[in-house]
């Protein structure tokens, strides 16, 4: 069902989103002050291509442990960066695409994973895209790490 959904995604505007993404990680790779956020563009389009089956996670909830005051804060200051940059034309991309595709009945599955894509492309720094079952499974071991 995921691959049906994948290339329903696709088919249906997915492809342009995705290329929004791919210029934002080629941009992102010239603009040398922007060079640090090239990891979360690829990291996005990935979950913006094949977003069944996947998921964006924070890396704490990957590694979970003690995260330093300045790697807070260097990451805030690239999410404003991205933000002014790149994030509000990508969350608009995925808000309209989803609308588009919510307007054909056979889309809606896919315009709801659009809308999720559009609420992480605001702020995607310190986001990795694991498998549905790996973010599960981290999920999981953080649960119970708190119950001890």
């Amino acid at each position: 069902m995921r691959t049906v959904l994948n290339i329903l995604n696709f088919v249906l505007g997915g492809f342009l989103t995705t290329l929004g993404w791919l210029l934002a990680t080629v941009v992102s790779m010239v603009l040398i002050i922007t060079l640090p956020l090239t990891r979360s563009c690829w990291e996005i389009t990935k979950l913006s291509f094949l977003p069944f089956g996947n998921e964006a996670v924070h890396v704490d909830e990957l590694s979970p442990g003690e995260k330093s005051e300045l790697m807070n804060t260097g990451g805030t200051l690239l999410n404003i960066l991205w933000f002014v940059l790149f994030g509000w034309w990508l969350c608009l991309t995925h808000i309209v695409a989803g609308i588009a595709q919510c307007i054909t009945i056979i889309g809606i599955p896919v315009g709801i994973a659009n809308f999720k894509i559009a609420a992480i492309a605001l702020w995607p720094v310190g986001r990795r895209v694991v498998s549905v079952e790996t973010a599960r499974a981290a999920r999981e071991a953080n649960a119970r790490r708190r119950f001890q």
